[in-house]
């Protein structure tokens, strides 16, 4: 008896000290502190293989190593380790459990941010009907998979889907007076800039962007993302003056959080390349695509849509530059992506 006394004290004690070592890797990675928050998710993935290689504890911790990876840009770890996750919470839980929604979502956004849309539909679509079951139409899990399936939608021209969707989610983040309410305004603010709305785009940009600075700080991923946006927003305005000191602010953010080379760092170098060009500073555009299409490559691969686009801006600064035959070659090239992704075929 007094053994099974100690072992129940000491899986306790191991059980604590998991949940612990997660909740410094949740916290560290909500404040942007992505280095210190794998130590922490990768001291946990160790407790948690303790309890065995199917406990929910085990997976819960390849949940979060898993959106991590995604966020440092190695999609290959994240990939893997949100494929297992799910299997062993699909295994243990049951398919219609709310941890396998958390799941499916975590694995669309992937294949969304790959450029995979075929494949990342069906899951969101399948993790809203679990969520809807599961804990009802009014969740914050919910909004964030709406707002999700807004994203997939936008980014192949489903304006209309996307924004029945960003709404809903917004209606549900603040019934909940729910922070997050600022990722459903930037991404509607997006939506309608896309679509030259923008006397509708602006007052969510500036509100979304005052709910982050107020929760997060100045200097956290999210600020530097809606910076980023926002400056693209007065940039197709022609509003060049108050654009660039955001593109700036937004590159300084991200390379401080991410390193130098990381897909939001290039997303954000692309945009102030964007403005260069716009305003006849080619000099000082074109180092700035070319570094954005070397992150891009390393990272997402070749053929990534992502890819395309930075080449299209950098071929119109070929041409305007003079240098036909060279734009030519990056055209030609963009074609080629864009039909790959067309026909469904992943980037690689």
């Amino acid at each position: 008896m007094a053994l099974a006394l100690l072992c129940r004290a000491g899986y306790a004690q191991s059980d604590a000290l998991w949940k612990q070592t997660n909740a410094d890797g949740e916290r560290a990675y909500a404040e942007g502190r992505y280095a210190e928050a794998e130590k922490h998710f990768l001291a946990a993935l160790k407790l948690a293989e303790r309890f065995g290689p199917e406990d929910p504890r085990f997976a819960a911790s390849l949940n979060n190593l898993g959106v991590l990876s995604e966020t440092q840009g190695k999609y290959v770890d994240a990939e893997q380790r949100h494929k297992r996750a799910l299997a062993i919470r699909e295994k243990v839980r049951g398919r219609e459990h709310p941890e396998v929604a958390q799941s499916l979502d975590n694995l669309a956004k992937l294949y969304r941010t790959k450029g995979r849309y075929a494949e990342a539909e069906p899951l969101f679509r399948r993790a809203l009907a679990i969520w809807e079951k599961a804990l009802g139409p009014n969740r914050p899990e919910m909004a964030k998979t709406l707002n999700n399936l807004a994203h997939l939608y936008a980014d192949q021209g489903k304006y209309t889907e996307a924004e029945s969707l960003y709404k809903r989610a917004i209606s549900i983040w603040e019934k909940l007076l729910d922070s997050d309410l600022a990722i459903g305004l930037n991404g509607l603010a997006v939506l309608y800039r896309q679509q030259g709305r923008y006397a509708q785009a602006e007052p969510l940009y500036k509100r979304a962007l005052a709910i982050w600075e107020k929760v997060l700080g100045p200097d956290h991923p999210h600020v530097a993302l809606n910076l980023d946006n926002l400056g693209v927003f007065f940039a197709v305005q022609g509003k060049y003056a108050e654009a660039e000191p955001l593109h700036k602010r937004a590159v300084e953010i991200l390379e401080k959080v991410h390193g130098p080379e990381h897909p939001d760092v290039a997303i954000s170098v692309n945009n102030l390349a964007a403005l260069y060009r716009e305003q006849g500073r080619y000099t000082a555009a074109e180092p700035l695509y070319k570094r954005a299409v070397m992150i891009l490559e390393k990272i997402l691969g070749p053929n990534h849509l992502y890819v395309a686009t930075i080449l299209e801006g950098y071929a119109e600064l070929l041409r305007k530059t003079n240098r036909g035959a060279e734009a030519e070659k990056l055209e030609a090239r963009t074609k080629a992506i864009r039909a790959k992704q067309a026909q469904g075929n992943p980037s690689k």
